[in-house]
């Protein structure tokens, strides 16, 4: 046993030697050697961080103009010739196929904050950005990366401290719903659909309202589903207490209302049962062939009849029926849609209060789902026709279906409404807010910059920077605006020193006032305690790694 161990040993040590080995020089200095390092490049140390920090800088700077209510949109192009236009944050990057290693840090940081948050996605990798800047200066001065991201660390926790302290908790209740449209107002402004936001911002909000359980402060956005329907403008936006499912009736002549309806939710096929086993049937007869017809309409009359007899007056069948079955369900007066997906099929149970039905034999009463209205309902000139489920049993499930010019408007628009939802979901969870514009963003720097005085070690200085860092947030908003940025951010942080206020931020909108609270410009508290807290970790990880070892060139 021993000697096998000990071969074990000898056969791992000589694979290492064989990937990297050390090596000595003439002065006894150790150096390593890399297997197929022509093929291989290697960055380390301080070239290894700037080179790193390089390419997270050039991946924040593309976003920058995309932040605030005046952030310019971006129009990228898949490599199939598809076109999105978007200036949120994640799908920007999402979309740009970013090759470098750390520029891919960035995407995952933008992207942890979309599927926490939902919000916020553009400032985070701003700031991250931002936060390299000043690293580097201070890695210039010879700082080390590890005091710096220690620094970095305890100017996080101030930052934390003071958002708690500025924030403020705002009440609201299913009657009074106009703080939670002025905060998914702030979110929407800097989206596509601004123009409209008041509409768009009530819709959002209604819907979250409609599924939240505010005994738990718990919202379930499954059941919020956002449809699209190319035509009209956004404004023709609406929300449908119910579901809406792109579909028409299998049959032209089918009735296109149907009041109090009993809806049968079949995953089952409407059509006569095909043997598992491959099969061939000889037919030399007419009388041969007469039975097997008479055989194939019994199982659909059978089908039929089970569904009359539950008492039902809609099927929504997830696969599809043959000519055949249609012109029968047309003739026994029996509405039918057919390849309904699996995710609208259980939306439609859940909100109608059905049962999915797997086969016709289990078919009943009971397992019926109940909805006051169902409707067709057509659009413009073109064919295109929709079915709407209102007054359902069980109203949890709500629908809102946007409208817009064209496909990529539509696409940009559900974006824009998912931050929304996304936002007004926070805030039913956890009503605490702190005010935008950059104003809480200038209040941490102050606050970071004085607790920097009390620091004795050299981690003052990676404090002093991540204040400055911070200030990035409000330059950018004023940038945007088309402000002069240094002298908007100098005045409003001298303000917020005088008066002791930390409602003051950037003044995009123009509105002649610099508090927030007067423009009603809210942002939720975790999602700001979130920005700061991902990107001070990505930024830690980053000022980290100090070789690098390639397979080719390192860019």
């Amino acid at each position: 046993e021993r000697e096998r161990r000990k071969r074990e040993r000898e056969r791992e040590t000589k694979e290492k030697r064989d990937n990297m080995s050390l090596a000595f020089d003439e002065y006894g200095r150790p150096f390593i050697v890399i297997k197929d390092a022509e093929s291989k490049k290697r960055v380390k140390g301080l070239e290894a961080q700037k080179a790193n920090i390089l390419a997270a800088r050039t991946v924040a700077r593309i976003l920058r103009s995309s932040l605030g209510p005046k952030g310019m949109d971006k129009m990228l192009q898949s490599p199939d010739g598809e076109l999105t236009i978007s200036n949120d944050g994640a799908t920007i990057l999402e979309q740009m196929e970013v090759e470098n290693q750390i520029g891919r840090l960035l995407v995952e940081l933008s992207r942890s904050q979309d599927h926490e948050i939902g919000d916020g996605t553009t400032g985070v990798v701003v700031l991250a950005g931002s936060l390299l800047e000043q690293a580097e200066v201070l890695l210039d001065r010879g700082m080390h990366p590890i005091r710096v991201a220690e620094g970095f660390e305890m100017a996080a926790k101030i930052a934390h401290k003071t958002l708690d302290d500025i924030s403020e908790k705002f009440e609201f209740s299913s009657e009074n719903l106009e703080p939670l449209i002025n905060t998914c107002m702030t979110t929407l402004s800097s989206k596509i659909v601004n123009r409209c936001k008041r509409d768009m911002a009530e819709y959002c909000v209604k819907a979250v309202m409609a599924v939240a359980d505010l005994e738990r402060r718990d919202v379930n956005l499954d059941l919020i589903k956002v449809e699209g329907k190319v035509g009209g403008s956004i404004e023709d936006t609406s929300l449908v207490y119910g579901i809406v499912i792109d579909k028409d009736m299998s049959h032209p002549q089918m009735p296109k209302n149907i009041e109090d309806a009993k809806i049968a939710i079949l995953t089952c096929p409407f059509e006569p049962p095909k043997p598992k086993t491959k099969h061939k049937v000889d037919i030399d007869t007419v009388e041969k062939y007469e039975k097997l017809h008479e055989t194939e309409q019994k199982y659909f009359t059978d089908m039929i009849k089970q569904c009359k007899d539950s008492g039902a007056n809609l099927i929504i069948c997830q696969w599809g029926f043959d000519d055949e079955a249609n012109h029968m369900l047309y003739k026994n007066d029996l509405p039918a849609v057919r390849w309904v997906g699996g995710v609208e099929i259980e939306l439609i149970a859940m909100a109608t209060g059905g049962r999915i039905v797997p086969r016709f034999v289990e078919l009943e009463e009971k397992k019926l789902g109940k909805a006051g209205k169902v409707k067709e309902v057509s659009f413009g000139t073109t064919k295109d026709s929709m079915i709407v489920i209102e007054d359902c049993a069980n109203s949890k499930a709500v629908t809102i279906l946007v409208r817009g010019g064209n496909r990529m408007i539509l696409e940009e628009t559900k974006r824009s409404l998912h931050d929304a939802l996304c936002v007004a979901r926070n805030l039913v969870t956890d009503n605490t807010i702190v005010y935008g514009g950059g104003s809480a963003e200038i209040a941490c720097s102050l606050a970071v910059e004085a607790a920097a005085d009390e620091v004795k070690g050299v981690e003052q200085y990676a404090m002093r920077a991540f204040a400055e860092a911070l200030d990035a947030i409000p330059l950018a908003l004023a940038e945007n605006s088309g402000l002069a940025p240094i002298e908007s951010l100098t005045e409003v942080k001298a303000q917020q020193v005088q008066e002791s206020n930390s409602r003051l931020g950037i003044d995009c909108k123009d509105e002649g006032t610099n508090d927030m609270k007067v423009q009603n410009v809210f942002e939720t508290l975790i999602g700001k305690k979130q920005q700061m807290m991902l990107a001070t970790q990505v930024v830690k990880m980053i000022l980290k790694i100090d070789d690098v070892i390639t397979p080719s060139g390192y860019a």
